[in-house]
């Protein structure tokens, strides 16, 4: 039997004549009411999986870390197979399991082979994982444990520090301001018991979303579909989180780091999934500071001036407005005058926007690495997932070089001057003294 590294290699190029067309996406639902997206992807006799739950650290409440806690626990223990058995079923199959926890979302992913056996045993013991947890524990000492310790080391590194304080500065008492990995004093706090209560609130048939991309048939996507939900709960979909609200004023933080750089964020609230503006928010983005070495805040502190190793900006779109974020490192000295290039660079855009040519050349740039973006079952498991998960269009992947092109300048200029507000902005410094 091929490896598992053998077939992916082969799949970058199978899937050419694909990607140029773009996947077929179909939608369903099971009858416990969990959302279901299927692509059809023949050439490779793998199947991948995604399952997301409106569960991530936007649902902890008062206890943060909570839902990052609850999905690094579901494959440590279920009714019948104690963790190191989980593992070893997976891997004796060739399956792959992943987990993660995001603001917005919890991620669970399987990849298998299609060979019956293989994907019987591996999608059994997906369904187990996903549905009847048993949460041990030993398990749940060890990684709470390690959460704590990862907080420690997170109080070492400016960058990890100036992420934190940004995004607490920019959403106050919204669910986003609160960091994934939660608290010391919270995760102390927090309980088996809760793990085990959050899990039973959001780890629900209404409330996930399943991506199925591989060799399978319609008919077998709706039985795999339905073999993931048949012990899940019903439940119901997780409400609504409150919209962010705007930043009134500007506000700058100085935070002293025993460091030799200065980590500099700058930023307010983005734009949401599914945003009107979205697409002129990001191709204008690209020509500002998303595009490397030859964007404009590169090019302007970075090439001309020397400050920094790295400028950039970029937009995070979630449920909700995502940050719109600019960031650098420099030296402690250079942090003032790097500071002020930055703002004077995001001003004079906003300003005059792009020009034609910096239009047409981020054009190329991204419709010519879309096809790289998406050239792997996994990739569009992923895309695939995220549309669900925000219900975005089913045509999103097939329409998407096509709305870059429309693009104009224009609607950048209008875009940026109307949703980024340079004297309203968060500024994080984190670093020694000069």
């Amino acid at each position: 039997m091929k490896s598992m590294k053998t077939l992916v290699a082969v799949a970058l190029l199978l899937n050419a004549s694909l990607l140029l067309a773009g996947p077929r996406i179909q939608h369903w639902q099971t009858e416990n009411g969990a959302r279901v997206y299927f692509v059809h992807s023949p050439e490779l006799p793998m199947i991948d999986l995604r399952v997301i739950y409106d569960a991530g650290s936007a649902r902890d409440g008062e206890r943060p870390g909570l839902a990052a806690l609850t999905n690094s626990l579901l494959d440590q223990g279920t009714p019948t197979p104690n963790a190191n058995e989980l593992a070893e079923t997976f891997e004796g199959v060739g399956a792959q399991y992943g987990a993660s926890s995001l603001r917005d979302m919890a991620v669970t992913s399987l990849r298998s082979l299609t060979e019956a056996k293989a994907m019987n045993t591996a999608l059994q013991t997906f369904a187990a994982v996903l549905a009847t947890p048993t949460f041990p524990e030993k398990s749940f000492q060890r990684n709470r444990k390690a959460m704590l310790i990862g907080l420690q080391q997170e109080k070492q590194s400016p960058g990890a520090i100036a992420s934190k304080a940004f995004y607490r500065a920019i959403y106050g008492s919204h669910p986003y301001a609160s960091h994934s990995d939660g608290t010391e004093a919270s995760l102390e706090a927090v309980t088996r018991d809760e793990v085990k209560a959050f899990h039973k609130d959001f780890y629900t048939a209404r409330n996930a979303t399943i991506a199925i991309v591989g060799d399978v048939s319609r008919e077998q996507a709706e039985d795999i579909a339905a073999q993931l939900t048949a012990k899940m709960a019903t439940g119901k979909q997780a409400a609504a989180i409150p919209p962010v609200a705007p930043l009134e004023k500007a506000d700058v933080q100085r935070i002293t780091h025993d460091s030799q750089q200065t980590h500099i964020l700058v930023g307010q609230p983005g734009m949401r999934r599914g945003d009107e503006d979205y697409m002129a928010l990001y191709v204008g983005n690209h020509i500002l500071g998303g595009s490397g070495l030859i964007s404009r805040i590169s090019d302007v502190i970075r090439e001309q001036r020397g400050l920094a190793y790295s400028a950039y900006s970029y937009f995070s779109p979630m449920r909700e407005k995502g940050p719109f974020t600019m960031g650098l490192q420099t030296k402690n000295a250079k942090a003032d005058e790097a500071l002020k290039l930055l703002d004077e660079t995001l001003r004079n855009y906003i300003d005059k926007g792009p020009t034609a040519d910096e239009l047409q050349r981020a054009r190329q740039n991204i419709t010519g690495g879309w096809a790289l973006r998406i050239d792997s079952n996994k990739k569009i498991t992923e895309y695939v997932a995220m549309i669900g998960f925000y219900a975005l269009p089913l045509d999103y992947l097939d329409t998407f070089t096509s709305r870059v092109e429309a693009v104009t300048v224009e609607a950048i200029r209008e875009a940026f001057q109307r949703r980024i507000h340079p004297d309203k902005l968060v500024t994080v410094m984190v670093g020694g003294d000069k």
